[in-house]
């Protein structure tokens, strides 16, 4: 994601808001230096175009399905706080266990008339056969504005998604 972010027209997309799950202290750290490199180079101002943001995770690996029904709505719940806060405009994922909780957000606050975000959703590089369940959820439920996968024969096995070619 963050090859992804490093690529996007920083005055266009600003303020950026990173979420990440509880239990991943490696994302934000990568987002963190990549914003203070942006300090650095533009002289801008610390704290003023992006903001690093916590969220509960909907399934932790390994995790039961089962277990996982209830720690996705609490998330949800948490990420719908967050989306109603922040009202992005555009959300980038590719499908951790914060991703299906903050697009479901979205979207229902889109259908029901009181947001609106577009949604843009990158499957990972690794998935080169099947989606991953936030991928299969989002691409069953039409709930990404935009669905993008980065291997041809994903592409041909869901044919709404956007063949992306690698993004790295």
């Amino acid at each position: 994601m963050m090859n992804i972010v490093t690529t996007l027209q920083k005055d266009r997309f600003t303020p950026r808001y990173y979420v990440a799950a509880l239990t991943d202290n490696m994302s934000l750290q990568k987002a963190q230096v990549y914003e203070q490199s942006l300090i650095q180079s533009n002289g801008t101002k610390a704290g003023e175009s992006a903001h690093f943001m916590q969220i509960y995770r909907s399934r932790e690996v390994g995790q039961s399905y089962v277990t996982s029904i209830a720690t996705t709505l609490l998330a949800t719940l948490h990420a719908m706080w967050l989306v109603i806060r922040i009202r992005p405009q555009v959300i980038f994922c590719n499908g951790p266990g914060t991703c299906f909780p903050l697009c479901i957000s979205a979207f229902v606050l889109k259908v029901l008339g009181l947001g609106w975000s577009s949604i843009f959703y990158i499957e990972s590089i690794a998935r080169v056969k099947k989606l991953s369940l936030s991928g299969l959820l989002l691409y069953k439920l039409r709930i990404a504005d935009q669905f993008f996968v980065q291997w041809p024969q994903l592409q041909h096995e869901y044919p709404r998604a956007c063949y992306a070619g690698r993004l790295m």
